[in-house]
């Protein structure tokens, strides 16, 4: 199942993107022996200004036909890192082939995208810079695949 990290906004090189490439990569690794990845990260740009509503267009444009969507917001649910590693083995062995995890830009997602998403997750209620929710998720995928491999990385 490829997973897909479809975000606003471009993140340039730095420690930023240096975790991003890091977790995914563990992610890749770890991911694929139990049918998970690869994941990738497709950015877009609203270069006109057009706000949360040409945001979402774009992003609709980035979302794999069929995917499962998991939208990113501060007033979604809140889970546990085994809970969500149980959601995407659970998209998976119902033969999902793809996931697509959104996240809006500094106003956050258009109330459509987060209407159709198959689950609204959120990092807590705090406000978090959408670049650094890029780093969360994507050690949440890697979490995700280690605790479904049963690998001593995640501890409760």
């Amino acid at each position: 199942m490829r997973l897909r990290i479809c975000a606003v906004g471009r993140l340039r090189a730095g420690p930023e993107r240096t975790l991003v490439d890091d977790y995914l990569t563990r992610f890749d690794r770890t991911g694929r022996a139990l049918g998970l990845g690869p994941a990738s990260v497709q950015e877009v740009e609203d270069r006109r200004g057009g706000g949360m509503a040409a945001e979402a267009a774009l992003l609709e444009r980035a979302i794999p036909q069929g995917a499962a969507v998991v939208a990113l917001d501060e007033r979604g649910r809140m889970m546990r890192s085994p809970a969500f590693a149980d959601c995407l083995a659970g998209w998976r062995d119902a033969g999902r082939s793809d996931v697509a995890l959104v996240i809006g830009g500094a106003d956050g997602l258009a109330p459509e995208l987060t209407v159709r998403a198959d689950l609204v997750l959120s990092f807590g209620p705090m406000v978090w810079p959408h670049m650094l929710v890029r780093v969360m998720l994507a050690e949440q995928l890697y979490r995700a695949a280690s605790i479904l491999a049963g690998s001593p990385y995640h501890r409760e």
